[in-house]
C-alpha cells in the first residue's frame, strides 16, 4: 500500500496469475501516485484457498463460497478507514489475470468505480444476456445477487489495452474438461487482441465510452502498459477534480 499526504483518490492495481506483478505495480505507480495524489492498493489473492492448488479462482470472482469482489471491497473499506478517506469510488487496473478481474469487477460494481483499466485479459465476459457467467451475464441475479446496471457502467471511463504482438494462445484456449470450460468460452476470439477487441465492442454496444489501445510491437509485457494507463487515469482525474479557483 502506497500512501501520500493529501491523497484524495485510490487506485487498485490487481496482479496476474504469477502474483509477482504486485511489486512492479506498487513501484511502477508510486511516482504517479505521488504527483497525482492517488493512493495505490495492490491486493494479493491466495492460490488454492480450497486446498486444490487453483490459481485462477479470483479471476472469475467466485470460488466455492468465496466472493473475490467482496474481498476486494472489504480491503478498500479497511484502508479507507485506516487513513480516514472517503473511497466510495476508486479506479481499478489489472493486466492478464488482473485484466480478467478488473473487467468483471466493473460489470458487477460499476457504481464503485471512477475508472477501469483492463489490460490483456486471456478470457473475457461479454455483456451477453443470452449466456450464463462467465461467458455472459444472464445469471448475475442468481449467481451474485446483482442486476446488471447498464447505465452505471456507461458512466465509467474505461481503457482497454493490449500489445498487438500478444499472440500466444496456449494459455488462453479453453478445452472441454478444463476447470473453466463452458460453451462459448473461446467465441470472443483466438488471441488476446481479438478477445479484447470483442470485449470493447460489447461494452461500446452497451453505451460505455471505451478507449482501446493497441501497443505496437508489444507482447505480453505488463510494465510497458503502465505509461499509457497512467496517462489515461491522469486525464480522468483532470475531469474529476475542479479547476483551481472554482
Amino acid at each position: 500500500m502506497h500512501f501520500y499526504s493529501g491523497v484524495d483518490n485510490l487506485l487498485v492495481a490487481v496482479h496476474g496469475s504469477s502474483r509477482d506483478s504486485f511489486l512492479e505495480f506498487r513501484n511502477g505507480f508510486a511516482p504517479f501516485g505521488k504527483w497525482n495524489r492517488v493512493a495505490v492498493l495492490c491486493p494479493i489473492f491466495p492460490i488454492g484457498p480450497l486446498g486444490d492448488g487453483e490459481r485462477n479462482g479470483y479471476k472469475y470472482m467466485q470460488e466455492g463460497d468465496i466472493r473475490y469482489d467482496k474481498v476486494l471491497l472489504s480491503m478498500v473499506e479497511e484502508v479507507a478507514e485506516k487513513y480516514r478517506q472517503d473511497w466510495a469510488k476508486f479506479a481499478i487496473f489489472g493486466f492478464s489475470g488482473g485484466g480478467h478481474f478488473s473487467h468483471r469487477f466493473a460489470i458487477l460494481h460499476p457504481k464503485r468505480l471512477w475508472a477501469a483499466c483492463i489490460g490483456s485479459p486471456g478470457s473475457v465476459t461479454l455483456l451477453d444476456a443470452s449466456r450464463d457467467w462467465w461467458v455472459g451475464i444472464r445469471d448475475l441475479p442468481e449467481r451474485f445477487g446483482i442486476t446488471f446496471d447498464k447505465a452505471a457502467l456507461a458512466a465509467v471511463p474505461v481503457q482497454m489495452i493490449v500489445g498487438d504482438a500478444d499472440l500466444e494462445t496456449w494459455e488462453i484456449t479453453h478445452k472441454p474438461g478444463g476447470s473453466r470450460w463452458m460453451e462459448g468460452a473461446n467465441d470472443a476470439g483466438r488471441t488476446r487482441p481479438e478477445r479484447i477487441e470483442t470485449l470493447a465492442r460489447s461494452f461500446r454496444d452497451a453505451g460505455v465510452n471505451v478507449q482501446l489501445d493497441f501497443m505496437a510491437g508489444v507482447s505480453h509485457e505488463r510494465l510497458k502498459t503502465l505509461p499509457q494507463v497512467q496517462d489515461f487515469l491522469a486525464g480522468v482525474l483532470a475531469v474529476r477534480r475542479p479547476s483551481p479557483g472554482r
